[in-house]
């Protein structure tokens, strides 16, 4: 039966400590699906700062560098940084064509190396996106969910009760309505951060991109291709 309370003691912490178990269980299920998503958000945030500091520095050290067996040097020094590891793609590819040919030989094979190089590390950085999204998307239904059932358990109290005032539903009502709330706090900074990030990708994926077209320039420059 749906808890009554007097307006006086009635308040939110009042509300969470009369928790039924249905509600409380979608709760608790919002609130591991709040932590796991901000998890993710300052995960993705150290990654997503450490790789565009990372990056900056390497592109100054490639623009600097004479020849791409230099760049090779002082790439070990940006590891973290993914325009390093679309170099490597292109380089070992350059290194395999001058070993086995005395020259560059094949440009196409070195620009899909360089392609293969930018999607593997977008899907790098990619990674764990969908959970935001799924948490986005799903917590408001879930929240709904608590809702819609402290409501039906809220009135389906009212025979019980012997009234069908407003002070008599209210309660039920306000617990019910917190899942909601829990819900959209879930929700709402997990689809901010999906979009933040998104766009993140999109601008580190173009850099890559416009990379593997100086990459390609300088290799012309080295080996005469």
């Amino acid at each position: 039966m749906p808890f009554l309370l007097s307006p006086a003691d009635f308040t939110l912490w009042d509300i969470v400590q009369n928790l039924r178990p249905v509600p409380l269980a979608v709760i608790a299920i919002l609130v591991l699906f709040s932590l796991f998503s901000w998890t993710i958000v300052f995960s993705k945030g150290s990654v997503f700062s450490r790789a565009r500091r990372e990056n900056r520095n390497f592109l100054r050290a490639f623009r600097k560098a004479n020849n791409l067996q230099s760049v090779a040097v002082a790439s070990e020094q940006f590891g973290s940084a993914p325009l390093v590891a679309v170099f490597d793609f292109g380089y070992g590819e350059i290194e395999r064509q001058v070993k086995q040919r005395g020259a560059l030989v094949n440009k196409v094979a070195i620009e899909r190396s360089l392609q293969l190089g930018i999607s593997e590390e977008v899907t790098k950085l990619e990674l764990n996106m969908n959970w935001l999204a799924t948490v986005a998307s799903v917590s408001p239904f879930i929240g709904l969910f608590g809702t819609v059932w402290g409501i039906i358990d809220a009135f389906a109290g009212l025979g019980n009760a012997g009234s069908a005032s407003l002070r008599a539903v209210a309660p039920g009502i306000s617990e019910a309505l917190v899942t909601t709330a829990i819900g959209l706090a879930a929700a709402i900074p997990a689809a901010i951060f999906y979009n933040v990030f998104g766009t993140r990708i999109r601008e580190m994926g173009t850099r890559m991109e416009d990379f593997a077209i100086e990459f390609q320039n300088l290799a012309e420059r080295d080996f005469g291709g």
